[in-house]
């Protein structure tokens, strides 16, 4: 990723390594609890609300070629059970781990004299700037590897019934008595017919029974 505009310390995502050195093989951890970024997750399935606490653990090293930053993200996420619909709770234990490169080095470490001249290899790459490194976009990417894309409140939910839609873990016995479709037909034919086609079909019907007993 192309260098953007300058970064904002007082952003709790904002990582300053100053402290850290440029001396590879320098380790630095920190340990931050931060408010969760709009649209932290699977959007419209599940997530971590805006503002949630989340959890850092991180390992940053002084790298050749910039700030190598492992870390874990812990928090809480929330959303709905594609089986029944009823909200859910997950506790989430996010991985990390990412290169971010100085601006005046290649990927090897080398010094270069105009850093991002190859768009193409800076699309991808994240940047040290002025000594801060944004973990943002790190976190969103572990967070939704995090998660399932699917969500149950439990792993064997029945979910709801396909007839009434009625939540089945409820209802254990829960159940319609089968009815022939072909009688069904015939009862909703009989429904919809008025009093009055009724009564001449009835009479239809016994005119052809004494034309048969004749």
């Amino acid at each position: 990723m192309a260098l953007n505009a300058r970064l904002d310390h007082r952003n709790p995502l904002v990582i300053d390594t100053h402290e850290l050195g440029r001396r590879p093989g320098a380790l630095q951890r920190l340990t931050r609890t931060v408010d969760a970024p709009r649209d932290l997750g699977i959007q419209g399935v599940v997530g971590v609300p805006e503002g949630a606490p989340v959890e850092l653990d991180l390992r940053l090293e002084s790298v050749m070629e910039g700030v190598l930053v492992t870390g874990t993200a812990r928090a809480t996420a929330e959303g709905e059970c594609v089986r029944c619909l009823e909200p859910v709770e997950l506790e989430l234990e996010a991985d990390f781990q990412e290169m971010f490169s100085y601006p005046d080095a290649d990927d090897r470490g080398r010094p270069v004299a105009e850093p991002g001249d190859d768009a193409e290899d800076d699309e991808d790459r994240l940047f040290v700037e002025d000594g801060l490194i944004d973990l943002e976009a790190v976190l969103r990417d572990a967070v939704v590897l995090a998660l399932p894309m699917q969500p149950v409140c439990r792993e064997d939910c029945p979910g709801l019934c396909a007839e009434c839609g009625a939540r089945l873990a409820d209802d254990p016995d829960h159940h319609h008595d089968a009815v022939d479709i072909r009688w069904a037909a015939l009862q909703g034919l009989a429904d919809s017919l008025e009093p009055g086609d009724k009564d001449d079909k009835s009479g239809a019907e016994a005119g052809v029974d004494e034309k048969q007993e004749k």
